[in-house]
């Protein structure tokens, strides 16, 4: 069986594939914003990872964390795995500024939603792929 992206991922910008998951970007100005998705079939939950598999979405999950609190130089940062209506397996890992319009709540509560600029976008795109491929060494 190959790996496919649930049709709501698949509508998020491509950054780059590590070992274990396709990185996305999430069109949201307000928030840099990654969705990590396991690049393994039919997997809906992290229970429904081999061992080895966890361990290693672990360890890609701090690395996108550490590239977004670099990069973006946020207030915190927020990960979640939901899945409610995608469900698909994947990670949210977003980037929160005190002065965002969601703050303190959540970003999927908020009704502002402002895209990138396709230029911005690109550019965003291009810089965490570089990032990436220079830290995605384990």
């Amino acid at each position: 069986m190959t790996f496919e992206l649930h049709p709501q991922l698949a509508k998020k910008s491509f950054v780059t594939d590590l070992p274990l998951c396709r990185v996305l970007l999430q069109d949201e100005k307000n928030y840099p914003w990654l969705f990590l998705v396991p690049r393994r079939h039919d997997v809906l939950r992290m229970m429904d990872l081999t061992s080895e598999d966890q361990l290693q979405l672990m360890r890609e999950i701090e690395l996108a964390q550490k590239i977004l609190w670099e990069e973006f130089k946020p207030t915190q940062l927020n990960v979640a795995a939901i899945g409610n209506k995608t469900p698909q397996l994947h990670i949210h890992v977003i980037a929160r500024f005190d002065d965002d319009p969601a703050w303190p709540n959540t970003v999927w509560d908020h009704p502002v939603r402002v895209p990138y600029e396709p230029a911005d976008k690109m550019a965003i795109v291009q810089k965490l792929n570089e990032v990436f491929s220079c830290s995605a060494a384990f």
